[in-house]
């Protein structure tokens, strides 16, 4: 074995996109796969036991994904790295993931090109993304930072105003909402005038379209 052998879990829920990894890997010297886990949970656990350089961490596992598998590994400040692979390239994927302490992502279609290259990347402390992944990421940013000023509004409301405001945006009528809260209607509507007066909405379709530029309504 070569010095400094990079160790590499693979975390896949399909047996076969393991061997496949595996031997594109098998092909670099400097590289060893040390560990294979079906699941998020399973791996944590495994990046515990074996302390790999980087884990290959696919997005849709049973059990745990590899978002939350990513975000828990960060907050163990684990020194292990993590590559997320996936079968998803659209924008939204990809901004949550790098925020999640991701150090690179790889779409599975462009692994048999760029895996080796994208696993010594990311062991040697570089962030190794895709340009059209970089692309994406530059446009997810400009879209936080538009939405920068209704967060800010957002965050001036109370955690009761804010319940409303998502109750509203889903479609919920005043008595529903009472009734979910353990409020009177009348009182509902008492916290939609303090957030018309907060955010200047008015109508359900201006709740609707704030609650979706903040991604409310998938929480």
């Amino acid at each position: 074995m070569i010095e400094d052998v990079i160790r590499v879990i693979l975390a896949d829920d399909h047996a076969v996109v393991r061997a496949g990894l595996k031997a594109v890997l098998g092909v670099a010297k400097d590289i060893q796969v040390v560990g294979e886990a079906s699941n998020g949970r399973d791996a944590l656990a495994m990046i515990e036991r074996l302390d790999p350089d980087v884990v290959l961490m696919d997005l849709t596992m049973p059990e745990m994904d590899g978002v939350a598998a990513t975000k828990e590994l960060i907050a163990r400040k684990a020194r292990t790295r993590v590559l997320v692979l996936t079968m998803h390239a659209e924008d939204e994927y990809l901004v949550p993931l790098l925020e999640a302490g991701a150090s690179g992502y790889l779409v599975k279609s462009a692994a048999d090109r760029e895996l080796v290259d994208a696993v010594r990347a990311v062991a040697h402390g570089d962030t190794y993304v895709q340009p059209s992944a970089a692309r994406a990421l530059a446009r997810g940013l400009k879209r936080k930072e538009a939405h920068a000023d209704e967060r800010e509004r957002f965050e001036r409301l109370t955690d009761r105003e804010r319940d409303v405001l998502r109750l509203v945006a889903a479609g919920f009528s005043a008595p529903e909402i009472g009734e979910k809260l353990f409020i009177s209607p009348k009182t509902v509507d008492t916290y939609k005038q303090r957030i018309g007066e907060k955010l200047g909405l008015t109508h359900r379709s201006e709740y609707v379209q704030f609650a979706l530029k903040l991604g409310l309504l998938t929480q």
